[in-house]
């Protein structure tokens, strides 16, 4: 079965089971999906992250919860293959007042939109944390 976008399908199986309250989500790995996983557990979003298997390889990540509560309300999947947004490093949107994060694909790699804003550099705006 062939998936056009898999990125879409990272979130939405984070948001999956975390409606469902699992410890855990298994996710097919990608360089770049391995990437924003990487940026959401040094913000503080999930716990831990692990690659699993050898010929067929796959994203472990421990899903983190606070007071019984998804610490991840909302994620939202802004760039799409559909329709690419792009912005420049002043014109990254802030989420919820700065409060949550926007995943940046840059030329310097994935990072947050305030890492972007320090680098100077914009790219494609991947999703929206909160």
């Amino acid at each position: 079965m062939s998936m056009n976008d898999t990125i879409s399908d990272l979130l939405t199986r984070i948001r999956n089971a975390q409606r469902a309250n699992k410890d855990l989500v298994l996710i097919p790995h990608s360089k770049i999906k391995f990437a924003i996983c990487e940026v959401l557990l040094n913000e503080g979003y999930i716990l831990a992250l692990d690659i699993e298997g050898d010929s067929k390889k796959s994203i472990k990540v421990t899903l983190k919860y606070y007071e019984g509560k998804p610490v991840i309300e909302y994620i939202k999947r802004e760039s799409r293959p559909g329709l690419r947004v792009f912005k420049s490093a002043k014109d990254i949107p802030s989420v919820n007042n700065g409060l949550g994060i926007c995943i940046v694909s840059t030329s310097k790699g994935v990072m947050t939109d305030k890492q972007a804003k320090e680098n100077n550099c914009g790219g494609e705006i991947i999703c929206s944390v909160s």
